[in-house]
């Protein structure tokens, strides 16, 4: 039986923008391009020219009421992520994808899961890197068993706790098989990036147990470890699982390594592609193609869903409540819980 195509309504040209254009492209079989939407002229020019037949618009509102898409894809910032849902939900589009994090606020990001749930739209957020080969070499190590048991996982990015944290913390709980935490503790302190456009402590330290008793532990900011120059400082990062009878960690600039029970004593290293434009577009169509089998099968989860996202997010949360509070937060958080967690950090945080 042929495969649907779906009609794709896009918001956003700046770098994210771009990508995920270039990942519905990659998978044109399964999806249209049918319109695009930016406040730069000259971005939507040359999309007229690239895309014969892809409308172009400076209001979003007005793509959605005249194109009717079946996935809305806005690559904006998390300060507007609410109304877009709303809009979606409005026009009555299947499918979402967005960027991350989901919101700057836990009352949005609350408000946000009610609107995708109450109007069944699938969601996706943009946690691409575990399509990385560098993140699929990692998965292989820990499915196959070669490192036992997974006893403690260590996630650690240069980037800040809204930002790069978003993504490790899914990456934590993917490489877990999507077990949740039940509880977490934390530490986090610096003002400097709380008005940024992903608004966070300068740096973040936080312990999770997950509720099948393994152990986490997250880095985000300016003192976690580094391992790569000053100019890869966006893909500084790694993931490593510890098991009981080895370990394995893999860096989005495709790095990875392992010591296991068939490594002969020695430690495994390898090189993958570097990240560069090249990789960046490959796994995002990997990314969209996944979007495209969910939609036709809601039984294939896709690897990037809201709902790991959300829980995500609650676990940053709650590691910037743990720091406040000076206790440990249990999870799920409460559902009427709804405090501006960066509001309280710039009051209560030092200089």
């Amino acid at each position: 039986m042929e495969k649907p195509k779906y009609r794709v309504a896009l918001l956003g040209l700046g770098n994210r923008g771009w990508s995920h254009l270039a990942g519905f492209i990659a998978n044109e079989e399964q999806f249209e391009l049918s319109a695009v939407c930016s406040s730069s002229g000259d971005k939507l020019q040359t999309v007229k020219n690239r895309y014969a037949g892809c409308l172009t618009y400076s209001d979003a509102e007005q793509m959605l009421a005249e194109v009717r898409p079946d996935v809305f894809c806005f690559a904006t910032p998390p300060s507007v992520r609410l109304s877009l849902v709303k809009l979606a939900a409005r026009y009555g589009v299947k499918a979402i994808a967005m960027e991350k994090p989901i919101a700057n606020s836990m009352q949005e990001t609350r408000e946000i899961g009610r609107l995708i749930r109450e109007h069944g739209i699938q969601t996706v957020v943009c946690h691409q890197h575990k399509y990385l080969s560098s993140f699929q070499k990692l998965k292989q190590f820990v499915q196959s068993g070669d490192i036992g048991d997974i006893v403690r996982i260590h996630g650690k990015t240069r980037g800040w706790l809204y930002n790069s944290g978003t993504h490790f913390v899914d990456y934590m709980l993917w490489i877990n098989g999507g077990i949740k935490a039940d509880w977490v503790t934390g530490h986090v302190h610096g003002k400097d990036k709380l008005d940024d456009s992903h608004p966070s402590p300068a740096y973040a330290l936080g312990e999770l147990h997950f509720a099948n008793g393994v152990t986490g532990i997250i880095e985000c900011g300016y003192l976690s470890p580094s391992y790569l120059p000053s100019d890869r400082f966006w893909t500084d990062n790694r993931l490593t699982v510890y098991g009981t009878h080895g370990y394995a960690w893999a860096e989005t600039d495709g790095r990875w390594g392992a010591f296991t029970r068939h490594s002969g004593g020695q430690i495994l290293e390898g090189q993958e592609a570097l990240w560069s434009p090249a990789v960046k577009d490959a796994i995002q169509a990997d990314y969209t193609s996944d979007l495209a089998d969910w939609m036709n099968d809601p039984g294939r989860l896709h690897a990037c869903n809201f709902e790991i996202s959300e829980h995500g997010y609650d676990i940053l949360y709650g590691i910037c409540a743990s720091s406040l509070d000076h206790a440990r937060i249990d999870l799920p958080l409460p559902q009427e819980l709804n405090e501006d967690i960066i509001e309280r950090m710039k009051r209560e945080l030092r200089d």
